[in-house]
């Protein structure tokens, strides 16, 4: 009986082990969802009904910027728009996972001075019901962030407004692609 009675600390114990392990594993899980949906609100897109025009709805992040998940060829990406980005800049990493081809060499002015980087065309670029395409982009070997800018080259095709923490994008009036 002594055996059993020498067991018995020893399971408390690893029972407490236990209930904290996973007390951390749920915290960790519950806040690494809420951080990522602070950085990309956008993760499920509000599209606007009821109007002859599609259109979307973006959520400005925490940080200021507007994140949004699309795709690049059918291929689902991560965009951060960037009004002041010519093209699409794809950082070489995605480029090569997204297998695009590089064009010739371009060079490109930034905020931290000049880039080289290839020119690409890509086929379509969608973000919720909004497709465009072919959109010219670059590939930036100089880019380690793993953000993908969805710059003019696509944003030019669009009709965008902004509205306290909301930007608006929707084909012009003209007519849809």
């Amino acid at each position: 009986m002594s055996n059993a009675a020498d067991k018995s600390p020893v399971i408390g114990k690893v029972m407490i082990i236990a209930a904290w392990i996973l007390l951390l594993a749920l915290l960790t899980f519950f806040f690494n969802d809420r951080l990522d949906h602070q950085r990309n609100p956008n993760r499920n897109l509000n599209t606007v009904s009821g109007t002859d025009t599609p259109s979307v709805q973006l959520q400005r992040n925490r940080f200021g910027h507007y994140v949004a998940t699309g795709a690049i060829n059918g291929q689902p990406v991560e965009f951060m728009l960037d009004t002041g980005a010519t093209d699409v800049s794809i950082p070489v990493a995605i480029a090569d996972k997204l297998k695009l081809k590089r064009g010739q060499p371009a060079v490109y002015q930034t905020a931290n001075g000049p880039i080289t980087a290839w020119r690409t065309t890509l086929t379509e670029i969608q973000l919720g019901p909004l497709r465009v395409g072919p959109v010219t982009a670059s590939i930036n070997p100089g880019d380690s962030t793993g953000a993908i800018l969805l710059g003019m080259s696509f944003l030019r095709e669009l009709d965008f407004s902004q509205q306290g923490n909301t930007l608006t994008l929707k084909y012009p009036q003209t007519g849809a692609n």
